[in-house]
Formats: C-alpha cells, sequence, structure tokens
C-alpha cells in the first residue's frame, strides 16, 4: 500500500521534472528574468531571454593606432618642437631612416594576425613616400653645363685629416671649378695650396676655411657668423658673368645627456641667412658643412632662400658622414639664381666627411 506521504503528494507532471542535460544547457544559453504561476503542482520560468555575446575586439589596434602616430610624426616633423632637449632638429635629422618603421610595424602586424594593423601601415608607408619618393629618383642631366655653367665641389676635409695632399689630388681630378673647403688646419692649408696650384691657381684662405678657383676671385670678405672665421665670400669672376659664392662651416652638434646641443650652429644659420639677405649678387652658391640636414627647421633661414642642389638634380640621399659609412647629408650645394643640372657625392678621402659636387647651369 502507498504511505501516507505518497498519497498525500500527487506525482509531478512530465514536463515539470528535472531534466539535467536539457537544464544544463538552457543555463549556457538562457536566464530566467521571472516566474509565473502554473494551473499544475509546478511552475517554470515563464520568460528567458538569450544572453548577449559581446562582439570580439578587432586585433591589432594598439599596432594600427602606432602606424598612425608615426605616419603623422613624419608629415608633421617641422612642428616637432625643440623646447625639450632640441629633439626637433634630432628628429629632422634622421628624418629619411623613419621609413624603416614601416617593415617593422608590417611585422608586428603578421605577428599579431591583425588586418587592421597592416592595413594602417599604408599610411606610414604613404608619408615616407611623398616626403622622399623624389629623393629615390635619378634627375643628375647628361647636359654639360657649357659656356654659360660652373662645377663646384664643397669638402669639409677634417682638419685631423691624415693625408691632405691625397685628399687634395682627389680633389682636383673631380674635375671642378670652384672649391669649397672647409676644416683646414694652418699645416694643411699649404699643402692643399701646392697640390691645387696647377689646376686651381686663384685662391683665398680665411681662418679654417677657404675658396680655390679657375676664376679669379675677388671681393673677398669673411661672413662673421661665430667668434673665430667660419665663412667666407667672394665672386668669382667667371666669363659668363660674376658668381657669388660661399664657403660655409657652422657650428659642430653634439647629442649627449644634455640632448641634442644646436645652439650655437642655430645663431651661426641666422647670421649666415642674414648675409644671404643682403647678398646683391644675381648668382649665389653656398658650399660647406652646415651640421645639419637640409630639413632641420631650425636651418630655415638659410634653406628657405636657397634651394638644394642635391634635392633638385641629384640621386638618392646624398649622405655624406660619416664617410666610412654615411648615414646624414649635413654638407651640402645651395643655389640662388642658377639652375642645378646635376648633384652627387664623391667617394671618401682622408677625410671623416665625404665631398659634395654638382654641375650649375646660368
Amino acid at each position: 500500500m502507498p504511505s501516507t506521504e505518497e498519497r498525500l503528494s500527487p506525482e509531478r507532471p512530465p514536463s515539470a521534472r528535472t531534466r539535467p542535460a536539457e537544464a544544463e544547457a538552457e543555463t549556457g544559453t538562457r536566464t530566467a528574468t521571472g516566474t509565473g504561476t502554473g494551473t499544475g503542482t509546478g511552475s517554470e520560468p515563464s520568460t528567458r531571454t538569450a544572453t548577449k555575446v559581446p562582439t570580439p575586439r578587432p586585433r591589432g589596434r594598439r599596432r594600427a593606432l602606432l602606424a598612425l602616430l608615426c605616419a603623422a610624426l613624419m608629415a608633421l616633423h617641422s612642428l616637432v618642437p625643440n623646447t625639450a632637449l632640441n629633439l626637433g632638429s634630432l628628429f629632422q635629422t634622421v628624418l629619411p631612416w623613419t621609413g624603416l618603421a614601416v617593415p617593422l610595424l608590417l611585422a608586428l602586424a603578421a605577428v599579431r594576425r591583425s588586418r587592421l594593423a597592416a592595413v594602417a601601415v599604408l599610411a606610414p608607408a604613404l608619408v615616407w613616400a611623398t616626403l622622399f619618393g623624389p629623393d629615390l629618383t635619378d634627375k643628375r642631366s647628361t647636359e654639360a653645363p657649357g659656356p654659360t655653367g660652373l662645377t663646384v665641389l664643397g669638402h669639409n676635409v677634417d682638419e685631423a685629416n691624415p693625408d691632405p695632399a691625397g685628399t687634395a689630388r682627389a680633389l682636383a681630378r673631380a674635375d671642378a671649378d670652384v672649391l669649397a673647403l672647409v676644416e683646414l688646419s694652418e699645416e694643411s692649408t699649404p699643402v692643399y695650396a701646392r697640390e691645387l696650384a696647377a689646376t686651381h691657381p686663384h685662391h683665398a684662405v680665411l681662418g679654417g676655411v677657404g675658396l680655390w678657383s679657375r676664376h679669379r676671385l675677388t671681393a673677398v670678405a669673411e661672413v662673421e657668423i661665430m667668434p673665430w672665421t667660419r665663412a667666407l665670400r667672394a665672386t668669382a669672376d667667371t666669363p659668363e658673368g660674376p658668381v657669388a659664392v660661399y664657403a660655409a662651416h657652422l657650428a659642430s652638434v653634439r647629442v649627449s645627456g644634455a640632448g641634442f646641443t644646436t645652439a650655437r650652429r642655430n645663431e651661426a644659420a641666422r647670421k649666415l641667412a642674414a648675409a644671404l639677405r643682403a647678398e646683391a649678387a644675381p648668382r649665389v652658391v653656398v658650399l660647406g658643412d652646415f651640421n645639419g640636414t637640409y630639413q632641420d627647421a631650425a636651418l630655415a633661414p638659410v634653406t628657405s632662400q636657397l634651394r638644394s642642389a642635391q634635392r633638385e638634380a641629384g640621386k638618392g640621399f646624398g649622405f655624406t658622414y660619416p664617410a666610412a659609412f654615411p648615414v646624414v647629408r649635413i654638407d651640402d650645394v645651395l643655389v640662388r639664381g642658377v639652375t642645378p643640372l646635376a648633384s652627387w657625392t664623391l667617394p671618401a678621402t682622408g677625410s671623416d666627411h665625404r665631398p659634395v659636387a654638382a654641375r650649375l647651369r646660368f
């Protein structure tokens, strides 16, 4: 016979029985939000809602942001301030090398397997190509300067050069009409004068800077850019008319714990710029060691008045320093009133800089 307890507790309907497997499945996909009162002896939730599955975040968002930051820095490089450690000048000095960020960012995107990061790398790649793509093309003309032209060469010959005679002979073989040499020493100056006398009979030296020329030099004068002589100006009397030629050596810069020390160089650049603004000659050529690149905004007082022969008529970046493995172009040929036909960097001499040369048309 059934017990009293069994008689008083009616059998639970099948629909209200616990089904462990189904209950477990429902717990993963549904959540009870309320209960209703059934007509039977059991009850079950009356409303069930699906749990919101979070949308997965796209991979590589940080890498994509890094790529966009690199693109912004490249594009706005002239706005990077020099207020702290002169980081603006330092960044602009190595600006061509920022292109190395593109393959690095692509590698990071591949490791993360992120399409978003890979697409974002297009931004710095396009900015770099816009800035430096033209420099990679060969813009040199095969046209000779002819009767209305001039070939010029500038070289920081290094006062510690162990072989000034060999350097002088290499410069003579370059077949330039005018040579601008900086960082001459008292010991080396007579050596250059002797070795270059046959090919460049006219010369003028003031302090550590000098000009050697096939044409007569007149109106030789110091350009006061520093407390001691680091620049001179002369008129080269060519058969086609006068050309104002400057040999300049701006103050050196250093990278140290204090940052990129450029104050003296920047002051020298401002003084050279003032002399160039006062220059009356229609044809101007400035050669030398600027201890900074054409992109350096701190040199804008000078570069805004002149054009770089390398950027206009060269091939590649034309890096000049250090001579053994050049990574920056701090030596240049800057012009006004003449047209560069070709610009190039010569092989290393005994100096720690490489010579630069340009063929110009009047």
